[in-house]
């Protein structure tokens, strides 16, 4: 089994910085593409920023300048930068790997939640 254990969420006023983490353990044999998702009160769950197994990233158009995704792949670990925070950014953010364990299927993490005030 594998767990994805995200951290780093809090309240913050707008124009400041977070940095989410996201730790999977369990049995893990590589680990593919990683990313952060993002789902606002009302709205639909989607896809913030994602980085392949060899470093490639894309990201939202929301977000592209103001938010960096790595990973520590010796750790398992991927992480989320996010800078000139927005109210609109307000959200539970999701953490999401695509392991290869037992077998290979997607994992999430449990959320945590971003607040922005203005």
């Amino acid at each position: 089994q594998v767990q994805l254990v995200e951290s780093g969420g809090g309240l913050v006023q707008a124009g400041g910085s977070l940095r989410l983490s996201c730790a999977a353990s369990g049995t893990i044999f590589s680990i593919n593409a990683m990313g952060w998702y993002r789902q606002a009160p009302g709205k639909q769950r989607e896809l913030v920023a994602a980085i392949t197994g060899g470093g490639s990233t894309n990201y939202a158009d929301s977000v592209k300048g103001r938010f960096t995704i790595s990973r520590a792949n010796a750790k398992n670990t991927v992480y989320l930068q996010m800078n000139s925070l927005k109210p609109e950014d307000t959200a539970v953010y999701y953490c999401n790997a695509d392991v290869y364990g037992l077998g290979r299927r997607p994992y999430w993490g449990q959320g945590t939640q971003v607040t922005v005030s203005s």
